[in-house]
């Protein structure tokens, strides 16, 4: 049985914090791997003790985990490395706009096909046809790319079915199944 030294007395262990946190001891043992958070000591049984320097921390972890903000650009933002933080909360930003659009342009190529739900089912939408569906959506080639990709990604073998029923050769539906 481990007695708590003085020192331990008001730490907390990993268990202890990513509970606090409402997080896993893997997600803190990852961002000790990735040097984002390091305990203020371990004890002689290899327990990593984490005190307010490193509670306070982690809420800023969390946080700008909580706005979609990368690995990296936390550790920059903790650490002012390089950017500033104005800079990489808008360059973040400008990201999550760009999702944004993509998502709005899927979202009017399922409008088209709502208001035309038969273009699909009766094999009157080709290759072509489908391709001014979603520029006219307001997709770029990229993505058209992207949609594919995830596409293959969620459902391969609907993807398949689909790229047949526009009337695309074997060959061209291996490329695109591959991008």
């Amino acid at each position: 049985m481990h007695i708590r030294s003085n020192k331990e007395a008001c730490m907390l262990t990993v268990t202890q914090i990513a509970k606090q946190f409402g997080i896993s001891r893997t997600t803190i043992l990852y961002y000790e791997k990735e040097e984002l958070l390091m305990p203020a000591y371990r004890s002689g049984n290899g327990y990593r003790w984490y005190g307010d320097k490193e509670i306070k921390r982690l809420e800023a972890i969390t946080s700008y985990r909580s706005y979609g903000l990368s690995v990296s650009s936390i550790r920059s933002l903790l650490d002012r490395k390089g950017e500033s933080q104005t800079q990489i909360l808008k360059d973040h930003f400008n990201k999550l706009e760009r999702e944004i659009q993509n998502l709005r342009a899927q979202q009017k190529a399922v409008v088209v096909l709502l208001q035309e739900p038969g273009l699909l089912e009766e094999s009157i939408v080709n290759k072509e046809r489908w391709v001014e569906i979603m520029v006219a959506a307001g997709f770029t080639e990229t993505n058209m790319i992207k949609w594919h990709q995830k596409f293959e990604e969620l459902e391969p073998e609907e993807h398949q079915k689909f790229l047949k029923s526009l009337g695309i050769s074997d060959e061209e539906i291996t490329k695109i199944r591959a991008l």
